[in-house]
C-alpha cells in the first residue's frame, strides 16, 4: 500500500494504465445481506409482494449493475465481463437474505468492484421492492470474499 495508484505525481486523480498488463482469467466473489421483519421475508419467500418476484428482480438488477460499474465508479475500467452469477440464501432465524455475487472476466484488471456493486444493487432492489412493507430493513456486511487472477494473485477473506 505504499503507492496510491489512482494519483499521478502531482496528486491528480487518474485512471490506472493497464495497457502493459497481461490478460488473465480474473474472478471476484462478494457477499452482503439484508435483514428485515419476519413478515417481509415471508412475503418474499411466497412471492406475495405487490411488485412481483423480488429475488428475480434483484438478480437481474445485480447482473446489470456489475456490467455498469464503470458508469458509477469513476476510475473503474470498462470490462467485457464474461459471467455474473447472483445467489440468494434466505435465513428464517435471522430474518435475512444473504446475497452472493460471482463475476468473471478475462482481462487486464480485476472485477472486485463489479462483484461488490452487484451485491449492493441487488440489496437495494430488495429494499426498493419491499419498502412499503418494511422501512427498517438493514443492508449490511457488503464485502469482498475472494478474488483470483492478475499479478496480485489470490485473496481469500480470513486467510493470511
Amino acid at each position: 500500500m505504499s503507492e496510491l495508484t489512482h494519483l499521478d505525481e502531482e496528486g491528480r486523480v487518474r485512471m490506472v494504465d493497464v495497457s502493459e498488463k497481461s490478460a488473465t482469467l480474473r474472478e471476484a466473489i462478494a457477499e452482503g445481506s439484508i435483514t428485515m421483519k419476519p413478515e417481509t421475508l415471508e412475503l418474499i419467500k411466497n412471492n406475495k409482494t405487490k411488485k412481483g418476484n423480488v429475488l428475480e428482480a434483484a438478480r437481474i438488477a445485480g447482473i446489470m449493475a456489475a456490467k455498469k460499474t464503470p458508469e458509477l465508479i469513476p476510475m473503474c475500467h470498462p470490462l467485457l465481463i464474461t459471467h455474473v452469477h447472483i445467489d440468494f440464501s434466505l435465513d428464517d432465524a435471522s430474518s435475512s437474505i444473504g446475497i452472493l455475487a460471482t463475476v468473471k472476466v478475462t482481462g487486464q484488471t480485476g472485477v472486485e468492484m463489479e462483484a461488490l456493486t452487484a451485491v449492493s444493487v441487488a440489496a437495494l432492489t430488495i429494499y426498493d421492492m419491499c419498502k412499503s412493507y418494511d422501512r427498517e430493513m438493514t443492508i449490511s456486511e457488503i464485502r469482498l470474499m475472494q478474488k483470483s487472477g492478475g499479478k496480485s494473485g489470490t485473496f481469500v477473506r480470513g486467510q493470511v
